[in-house]
């Protein structure tokens, strides 16, 4: 678990907000693991949260690789439009916490404010990404901490 995670969601959960991940699991199409082993990521996750006060409400996971062309796989927008309609979410109230550009374009999509956590090595990756794919997320954080307090700074 990264530093600050947990107390980051435990604030977000303060204030009202529904937390879900939605992410890319190519590996299960591809036989690197199975969606028991997703599910059991995610069970742990939630384990490693608990002394937080701190837990992910939801998990959409895609399981296919990116050649197939999923609607599910970010940055398509189908698994954010099923936890908008299973948990009736306004997606206009909501934000994303990503840390590629793929999560910036799906939230933009859909109209969330958008957040890039990424560090700062990481940082000429995820700014060429940005550039390929047009993106710029209103929020830039060296960490989800950082990203998820500026969120809430907003009110």
């Amino acid at each position: 678990m990264f530093r600050g995670v947990g107390e980051a969601l435990s604030l977000a959960h303060d204030h009202r907000f529904l937390i879900v991940c939605v992410t890319n699991q190519s590996g299960v199409e591809r036989g690197f693991y199975s969606a028991d082993d997703v599910e059991r990521i995610h069970r742990r996750l939630n384990e490693l949260l608990h002394p937080h006060r701190a837990a992910i409400d939801a998990f959409y996971s895609c399981p296919h690789a990116p050649e197939r062309g999923c609607a599910c796989r970010k940055p398509g927008t189908l698994l954010f439009e099923r936890a908008r309609d299973e948990w009736g979410i306004d997606l206009a109230a909501s934000a994303i916490v990503g840390d590629r550009a793929l999560d910036i374009e799906a939230g933009q999509k859909l109209g969330m404010l958008t957040a890039l956590a990424v560090g700062p090595h990481h940082w000429d990756e995820a700014e060429r990404e940005l550039a390929e794919r047009g993106v710029r997320p209103e929020i830039v954080a060296s960490t989800f901490r950082g990203a998820v307090l500026r969120i809430l700074a907003r009110g």
